[in-house]
């Protein structure tokens, strides 16, 4: 058997972004079940960092009620952490542009459309109507590679998440308001916002979700020096 005929293959090779999602909630205790096989992801030191705040009713409606209208005002937050290089190199900026072109090019926004891709990207503050929605933290004293084990945690829930028929998208936007998503919520200062994960069964009709962005080939990121 090759390993292209194993199941985690084809599960590797299914999973992406879903930004439309269905009015179905997921059966109880079926987060918590995605979470804990989410931690299975390895840390250094098992430090396992990281924290998962679900948002529901009256606290998800308000943050999102306060996120865009932030995103509609233009307010600008400085991040908890530096998300993207400063600057955008362009050989990166042509993948973000090309990420884009892929997304608005499926919901038939034109580039000229500024209204039409605010409103996509001011999506992401209702988590995409979601059925589930995330908060992730990380605690401020935790070290950069701490973001990298968060990071392997993340990638787990998601493919745990696929494993059970489910969709999920990680939501960066988020990053860009730390301090009112803090206050929002009642939130410390002690936890740095991470970002929002958006989960649910996936509209087999949204047009988004059909997108598939291309990913680098070995030769362009793999090497061997001998």
């Amino acid at each position: 058997m090759s390993v292209q005929d194993f199941p985690f293959s084809a599960l590797l090779n299914s999973r992406n972004s879903t930004r439309g999602f269905l009015d179905r909630p997921l059966p109880p205790g079926m987060l918590a079940e995605l979470l804990a096989l989410a931690r299975r992801a390895p840390s250094g030191a098992n430090l396992q960092p990281g924290e998962f705040i679900a948002l529901e009713g009256a606290a998800r409606a308000r943050l999102s009620t306060a996120l865009v209208t932030a995103f509609r005002e233009g307010k600008q937050e400085p991040e908890d952490y530096s998300y993207f290089p400063q600057p955008m190199p362009q050989s990166l900026r042509r993948r973000q542009v090309a990420a884009a072109k892929e997304l608005y090019g499926a919901l038939q926004t034109g580039r000229d459309d500024r209204a039409g891709r605010d409103r996509q990207f001011e999506r992401n503050f209702n988590f995409f109507d979601a059925p589930a929605a995330l908060l992730v933290t990380i605690d401020a004293r935790m070290g950069s590679g701490c973001y990298m084990d968060l990071g392997m945690c993340l990638y787990g829930l998601m493919l745990a998440a696929a494993a059970h028929g489910l969709g999920s998208c990680a939501i960066g936007a988020l990053a860009s308001y730390p301090g009112l998503i803090r206050s929002t919520l009642g939130l410390g200062n002690e936890h740095h916002i991470v970002c929002g994960i958006a989960l649910g069964y996936a509209d087999p009709d949204a047009p988004e979700n059909a997108v598939r962005t291309e990913r680098l080939k070995p030769e362009q990121f793999f090497r061997t020096l001998r």
